[in-house]
């Protein structure tokens, strides 16, 4: 079972009630049954990985450009996860620190240790809360995007169960709970600042920006409205909703505006040049559990500010043409500027405009006990390539957790899953939660 997040543990005791040791004095000490004030966790994982190659795709040419010939890539990735909290009084201090490691025969190592979240937090009242330091907001409904998660990193959707890294910043949470149809209200303010050791990656440098989100539970419909405004990205703005319709079925969904967006738009001739437009995101999906525990998960999402087809082939001729320069003459110009696009957000993930998500998840089918099969498809509507990932989860072991899972690309040249530089992955990623 996925343990990201906080892990507090309760011990229980059952005082014995048998009438036939009734006259028994027992005596038992408080003290054991407290919640400590304190909680240390982690999680270690391994995780190597096969690419079979696509020798014709042009994102293969664009890595692969002077080891032509490769048909496999080998990768041993290592993850480290500690976490840790104390709690006194109405203080709470949570940090959780994560080391990645990778290895590959073409790039050689890589070790990126860092804080994914470190804050402290103060509740002055039940209804109070302020956090200050490095968090995770998590806002959204959605399970494979968040378009209106403004202040946190964008999901991997190959993966989005990971815990992700957070961004520094101020936050606070009232709530008040009401009779009625309205059921709960809460206000989130968040001060986000951007400096140059201070969230650098996020935007303009040396501002500060505001964010905020206004929830409702009303008639039994949770609904977000949510801001972030400042100098250091476009102003954005937008809203989610979750509800259940039966006990096993829910529906989800979100939008958002943001202002002023800027891409780079590479033409047929070869250049390109910066577009500005706001752009309206969305996704709509829901969520159902049969009686025999099949868990189905569909999403469609659609970024207005995304490539269409004709921008993105433009892009992959770019690259051919430049690999082809290359070999004839060794000229790594026309490569460069495909890099520097890649870099811009071609080679992003789901950098096209309209995506469907589809996911299967079967718990222990034929009695299998601790066995769950599950099937992944990440679909383009616009040109019909796809990622289809076939998985096997084994959790028969206490705090281990072994996953064998496959990714099969599929769809025409010229297509965004098409011209992955791999036709296939497969993964074995062994974890242990402690």
């Amino acid at each position: 079972m996925k343990r990201f997040g906080l892990i507090f543990l309760v011990i229980v005791f059952s005082a014995i009630s048998s009438a036939t040791m009734a006259e028994e004095n027992y005596t038992f000490d408080l003290s054991e049954i407290e919640k400590k004030p304190y909680h240390f966790g982690g999680y270690i994982e391994a995780r190597p990985v096969l690419y079979g190659l696509d020798t014709d795709a042009a994102l293969y040419k664009l890595r692969f450009f002077d080891d032509v010939g490769r048909r496999a890539l080998l990768e041993a990735n290592g993850r480290v996860l500690l976490e840790g909290s104390y709690e006194k009084n109405i203080f709470r201090v949570f940090a959780r620190l994560n080391t990645d490691l990778q290895y590959n025969d073409h790039t050689h190592g890589m070790e990126r240790t860092t804080f994914y979240e470190a804050y402290v937090s103060a509740k002055p009242l039940t209804s109070v809360k302020i956090d200050v330091g490095k968090k995770t907001l998590k806002w959204g409904k959605g399970y494979a995007w968040n378009p209106v998660a403004f202040a946190d990193r964008p999901k991997d959707p190959d993966d989005p169960e990971q815990a992700m890294e957070g961004y520094i910043m101020a936050s606070a949470d009232f709530i008040r709970s009401f009779e009625g149809p309205l059921k709960t209200v809460s206000i989130t303010p968040v001060l986000f600042p951007v400096y140059d050791h201070i969230n650098s990656d996020f935007g303009q440098n040396n501002k500060l920006n505001a964010a905020g989100r206004l929830y409702f539970l009303f008639y039994d419909t949770d609904i977000d409205i949510i801001f972030m405004t400042g100098p250091s990205r476009p102003d954005r703005y937008g809203f989610d909703f979750s509800r259940n319709l039966t006990t096993n079925f829910e529906i989800h969904g979100e939008y958002a505006w943001v202002t002023n967006t800027r891409k780079t738009v590479l033409d047929s001739t070869g250049m390109y040049n910066l577009v500005e437009q706001d752009a309206h995101r969305f996704l709509i999906g829901l969520r159902y559990l049969t009686s025999f525990d099949l868990t189905t998960i569909i999403e469609f999402y659609h970024n207005s500010a995304g490539f269409n087809r004709d921008e993105m082939k433009n892009f992959f001729s770019l690259i051919s043409q430049g690999f082809d320069a290359y070999q004839i003459k060794g000229n790594r110009t026309g490569l460069a500027r495909a890099m520097n696009l890649a870099e811009s957000g071609y080679a992003r993930p789901n950098a096209m405009r309209n995506y469907l998500y589809v996911r299967l998840s079967q718990k222990e089918p034929f009695d299998i006990l601790y066995f769950t099969p599950s099937l992944t498809c990440m679909i383009n509507t616009d040109d019909l390539s796809a990622n289809i990932m076939p998985e096997i989860l084994y959790t028969g072991i206490t705090n281990l957790e072994l996953r064998l899972r496959a990714g099969i690309i599929t769809g025409p040249g010229d297509s965004e899953f098409g011209e992955k530089q791999n036709d296939y992955r497969i993964e074995l990623r062994a974890g242990y939660y402690f």
